[in-house]
């Protein structure tokens, strides 16, 4: 009796195509539960978790009372969820909220410009300056909340009960312990 016949058959009886795909199945199992490799991002290899405040500016959000915005958690000492790069961080703390005056350059007769308080009674435009703070993983190329480094001119995007805006990253701070 051959080891291998005329159709391909080892011994008569297993097809050489059917058992090697078998085998690299079996290989695969292998390598899927025995050597699993590295889990989590690059980012987090050598580097540490640290607190970390990022301000932002929010211009130009259309609202018709900024203060029902802090009705429903969006307040200091509150969490708002966060998306950075079209990916989701997850919850992140609200340090403190301002709401800047809507204001107009007037020019003066003696060629000076001032700053004064915009007068429009309908205007439904608000600018606000918000710092949230966190934990980061601390890399030799900055601070990463998740998978997406934080660095000024980033948008993040800020989503909770009653809004979804984005806003600006103006200044990282990163606090050692």
């Amino acid at each position: 009796m051959a080891i291998l016949d005329s159709k391909g058959r080892l011994f008569g009886k297993i097809n050489i195509l059917d058992l090697g795909a078998a085998l690299v199945i079996l290989l695969v199992i292998i390598g899927i539960f025995v050597f699993p490799g590295t889990t989590g991002s690059i980012a987090q290899v050598g580097s540490k978790t640290v607190p970390i405040e990022v301000d932002l500016a929010v211009r130009g959000l259309n609202v018709r009372d900024p203060e029902r915005l802090f009705d429903n958690g969006f307040a200091k000492g509150g969490k708002t969820n966060v998306i950075i790069r079209n990916q989701p961080y997850g919850q992140i703390g609200i340090k403190d909220i301002k709401v800047l005056p809507r204001t107009v350059n007037v020019f003066q007769p003696d060629g000076t410009v001032k700053e004064l308080p915009d007068p429009k009674t309908n205007n439904f435009s608000t600018d606000m300056l918000l710092t949230l703070e966190g934990k980061a993983q601390v890399t030799t190329s900055g601070p990463v909340l998740g998978n997406s480094k934080v660095k000024i001119g980033m948008p993040f995007e800020l989503e909770g009960f009653n809004y979804n805006f984005n806003a600006t990253v103006i200044d990282v701070r990163v606090k050692d312990k």
